[in-house]
This record gives C-alpha cells, structure tokens and sequence, in this order.
C-alpha cells in the first residue's frame, strides 16, 4: 500500500504540473487554464467523497485499489494521448480522471492500514505513508515541471510507467 500510494502520488502531481507548464508553453489564456487545471484535479475530492467511502466500507479495501489503480492505467492512456497530440482538453480529461481515481483511494489508503496492521503499529505506518505522500508530491511536482516542455513521448512514458507500478503495488496488498 505504501508503493501504490507512492507511485500514485507523483504521477498525479507529475501529470498536473506537466500539464501546466505546457500550457504555459503553448496557450494564450494560460492564466485561467493554470487555476482550471487546479481545480480540475481537487473537484472530484468534493463530489465522490461519500462514494469513495461507501466503496471502502463495503467491498474489500486492495480489491478497491486494485480495480482503482487498473483504471488509472486507461486513464494514464488517455494522458499519453493527449502528450503525443499536444491536446490539452485531452489531457484535463485525463486529470479529471486522475482526480477521480485519487478520490476513490483516498478511503482505500486509510482505511486500509487498521485492517491490516496492530493497533500499536498504525502511527508509524500513517506517518510513512504520509511522508511517501508529501515526498512524491514534491517529486512528481519538480520532474513535471522539469520535463513540462520537453518530448511528448518521454511525458507519457512517465505517467504510464508510474500507473503501471502504482497497479503492480496494488495487485500485492494483502487482502
């Protein structure tokens, strides 16, 4: 879980930042497409919050991450797409997307930990957890803006090969 939540981290914030700089790069109304983009990843936390949480209470938590983090793939997919044609509504839907995924796993990670570990052991798991968090978000951060303006395919090898680990990870968590 650890893994998956990771991996899933830095490709969300690599995939946002990547996605700003090139808009950046290449459209006109950069400014208000940089806080759409923003808010393109943080609305589905609002909106499928409850929903996330049903589906972490009622079926098996790593069955969830595991259907979660395969559709991230399609939506990864969908990311590449969008790098290889420059499309930029291309790739908010793949942000949309990733917001939604990461919404859906949200109750998943947490809720995950108690089910699996000793009571004496969860502090020291959620602290890992939400140090692997903020260290992929800062890295996810920093190599999407790195590579913003750099090759398409390079871009969406990136968000691939990340969703492919962050299912790889899920596929292992016990269930």
């Amino acid at each position: 879980m650890f893994w998956c939540q990771a991996f899933a981290a830095f490709n969300d914030n690599f995939l946002k930042t990547a996605l700003v700089v090139l808009i950046l790069y290449r459209a006109k109304e950069s400014t208000a497409l940089v806080a759409l983009a923003g808010g393109v990843f943080i609305l589905p936390f609002l909106l499928c919050s409850g929903i996330a949480g049903e589906l972490a209470d009622r079926f098996d938590k790593a069955r969830v991450a595991t259907v979660v983090k395969g559709v991230e793939i399609g939506a990864a997919g969908l990311a590449v797409a969008g790098f290889l044609a420059g499309s930029v509504p291309a790739l908010f839907a793949a942000l949309l997307a990733f917001g939604v995924l990461a919404a859906l796993f949200g109750p998943v990670k947490y809720g995950l930990l108690p089910d699996l570990l000793e009571t004496a052991r969860l502090p020291l798991a959620n602290a890992m957890v939400d140090f692997a968090t903020f260290l992929a978000i800062l890295a996810g951060t920093a190599l999407g803006g790195l590579l913003g303006a750099r090759e398409p395919w390079l871009l969406g090898a990136v968000v691939m090969g990340f969703a492919l680990l962050a299912f790889g990870a899920a596929a292992l968590i016990p269930r």
